[in-house]
């Protein structure tokens, strides 16, 4: 399917590894020019090469896009863009009785204020230009909670809320938003969760993984290609009817019936 999107440009932040560099290859292999982000330059370098070859033009900027001055680096750089695709790292998982103010401020400032206010800067051009794609990537949690992820239950709940309400009042501009919420994904933090359980049971990593499969009804971790197609489908033209909706990408596991 031609996505309609070729020449588009399109910022993604955390783009260099996992579920933003999945977004960001699914993007580019549509023909869109691309502006990604990450703290780690190695790593965001390596990928911007990547992404070069496959024909498009790909601008990497070496940024924490949590903190006011990066995002203004980043923003700055990245100039007018057609599409944003907002990523962060998730915080800690945990228990609440040891959670101080600090972790919630820290983790709202990340997970929810972070897209808000990218968000806040790019959709005033969009909607000028009668044209925009915003995708956030959240979280399963926001469906069905995770208890030991309570910090991402919090902000991200609280980011689906602005979202919700955002994204009615700039689709009659050709604006759409939508929330992609990922189950466990073949990434880096699939690897630091599992490294957890590892560390707390004392079993082994192919142990847990398997146990984490267990509940998922696929039967397998998704996978970061499989993520940024779709990433990439809301992105589209054909997507424009798509507007204030979270799209579970979690292989069954999250028990709900809406």
């Amino acid at each position: 399917m031609d996505l309609g999107i070729r020449g588009k440009r399109a910022l993604v932040t955390a783009g260099s590894k996992g579920l933003g560099r999945g977004c960001a290859e699914a993007l580019a292999a549509a023909g869109v020019d691309l502006v990604i982000n990450a703290r780690g330059a190695e790593a965001l370098e390596a990928t911007a090469r990547d992404l070069a070859g496959l024909g498009v033009r790909v601008t990497a900027v070496v940024a924490d896009i949590t903190t006011e001055v990066g995002r203004q680096k980043v923003l700055q750089v990245a100039g007018e863009v057609d599409i944003l695709v907002t990523n962060a790292g998730g915080p800690p998982p945990g228990s609440w009785e040891n959670w101080g103010r600090e972790d919630y401020l820290s983790a709202i400032e990340a997970n929810m204020l972070t897209p808000i206010l990218l968000m806040k800067a790019v959709l005033p051009g969009m909607m000028a230009r009668g044209w925009g794609r915003v995708v956030n990537i959240t979280s399963q949690s926001v469906k069905a909670p995770i208890a030991s992820l309570g910090l991402s239950n919090a902000a991200r709940t609280g980011l689906t809320g602005f979202v919700a309400g955002t994204s009615r009042q700039v689709a009659p501009h050709g604006v759409t938003i939508n929330n992609l919420l990922p189950g466990i994904h073949d990434t880096d933090r699939a690897l630091s969760l599992d490294g957890g359980v590892v560390k707390a049971r004392g079993i082994t990593m192919e142990e847990a993984r398997a146990e984490r499969m267990a509940t998922i009804p696929a039967r397998r971790y998704g996978t970061a290609s499989e993520f940024g197609a779709m990433c990439a489908f809301l992105c589209s033209q054909q997507a424009g009817f798509i507007v204030g909706q979270n799209i579970l990408l979690d292989g069954g596991a999250t028990l709900a019936t809406l």
